[in-house]
């Protein structure tokens, strides 16, 4: 029999622009009663970017929580109420990366951090890659304005992932992903 985690209370620690803390009081099977403290988050979305030759993009971003400049792909938060996912994707790209793309396919969803977090990430594929026009460009602030990118052949990347150079959990998940679907031509991908 599946027990029902039954929310009997929540108290609110900290709100933010990102995410809030929160106590809830939750049923347990047997009968008692635990307190889980966890971050209710925005969610955010990312994209592996992958032009013609096979390389991702990749970019390079100082991360203060962990004290270190990160390898990541384009993503960011979904902060612009009632956009769809595929076009906070899409501006994200446009964002961080400068590019544009001509096709997106879903990739992969992933919660990054379940025992603490409610974040849902989810991953997409663009294909068809063009250059932002100058006079579009966005203005990078903050830790932003620091990232670089780089074209990295997708095995590559694969290899740094499995090596732990690569870290961030939305990229490894993106990176894998991307390339077991182009193993598989690309029949794992689904339609936005």
């Amino acid at each position: 029999m599946t027990h029902e985690f039954t929310v009997l209370s929540t108290v609110e620690h900290f709100k933010g622009r990102m995410f809030d803390v929160v106590t809830d009081q939750v049923t347990m099977p047997g009968g008692g009663v635990a307190a889980r403290d966890y971050m209710r988050h925005v969610g955010a979305v990312g994209v592996v970017a992958l032009d013609e030759e096979g390389r991702v993009l990749l970019l390079r971003q100082y991360r203060h929580p962990v004290a270190t400049v990160l390898w990541e792909l384009p993503a960011g938060l979904i902060d612009v109420p009632g956009e769809p996912l595929v076009d906070a994707a899409a501006r994200e790209l446009a964002e961080e990366a400068d590019l544009t793309a001509e096709r997106y396919d879903l990739l992969v969803d992933l919660h990054p951090s379940p025992g603490c977090s409610d974040e849902r990430i989810r991953l997409y594929l663009a294909r068809g890659l063009s250059a932002v026009p100058e006079a579009d460009l966005h203005v990078r602030r903050d830790e932003e304005a620091g990232l670089t990118t780089h074209w990295v052949d997708l095995d590559e990347a694969c290899a740094m992932a499995l090596s732990g150079e690569i870290t961030n959990g939305a990229c490894l998940a993106g990176v894998l992903a991307a390339a077991r679907a182009r193993d598989l031509d690309w029949k794992p991908l689904r339609a936005v």
